[in-house]
């Protein structure tokens, strides 16, 4: 158990491509969220979930925090997770992210580097909604929001501009190939973001 590292889950989408809250959906009878929060809480001995919508996490008796900069995606996010963790070191987890293992957070936890951001690379992608964020670098999210947010004040808005992966390429990111991993089990970063990504898990983890 980590007492010095926060774990940070991102619960803020609008879930628009499923139609309603996904973190909400079932398997079997935990929701999705639950099963998140208690992978979390079996690796970190404290927790938080960034969410727009509090009301509906109420039941996880975990602190809750809102974005700062609304509607600008996860690295809004990110950024409000850095912002209220109490500690340097934070691991950031996507709540859409079931099939994700202990193995694979602690991992990328202790993996040895003086960059301030470690994620994987797995399954093609830079899986960046997953990983080890240094507090440190929460000033360079806030100036990519700022200027994301003059941007859309000014009616000029520049596809991915606020992206997480520009985040990752002005303040350096560690990455790691999650397939030379020994222990990795492909599908483990899954997103789950349509109905059929839910029937995939549902096929993963149990039936609703």
């Amino acid at each position: 158990m980590y007492k010095n590292i926060t774990g940070i889950i991102l619960a803020g989408g609008k879930s628009t491509r499923m139609g309603e809250n996904k973190a909400l959906l079932k398997v079997n009878d935990d929701r999705i969220v639950d099963l998140v929060v208690n992978l979390m809480r079996s690796v970190f001995d404290h927790n938080i979930i960034i969410t727009n919508t509090p009301e509906d996490f109420e039941h996880l008796n975990i602190p809750l925090y809102k974005d700062i900069y609304e509607y600008q995606g996860p690295l809004a996010g990110i950024h409000s997770g850095l912002k209220h963790s109490a500690t340097e070191q934070n691991f950031v987890m996507s709540v859409d992210m079931p099939l994700m293992t202990s193995e694979i957070i602690r991992y990328i936890v202790d993996y040895p580097t003086d960059k301030p951001v470690t994620v994987c690379r797995a399954d093609g992608f830079i899986q960046q909604l997953a990983g080890r964020y240094s507090s440190e670098i929460s000033g360079k999210a806030e100036e990519l929001l700022r200027q994301n947010t003059e941007l859309n004040n000014s009616n000029t808005r520049l596809k991915n501009k606020c992206a997480v992966l520009r985040l990752l390429d002005e303040t350096g990111v560690e990455i790691i190939d999650a397939h030379n991993l020994g222990f990795y089990a492909e599908g483990s970063f899954y997103n789950m973001n349509r109905p059929e990504d839910y029937e995939f898990i549902l096929s993963k983890l149990g039936s609703a």
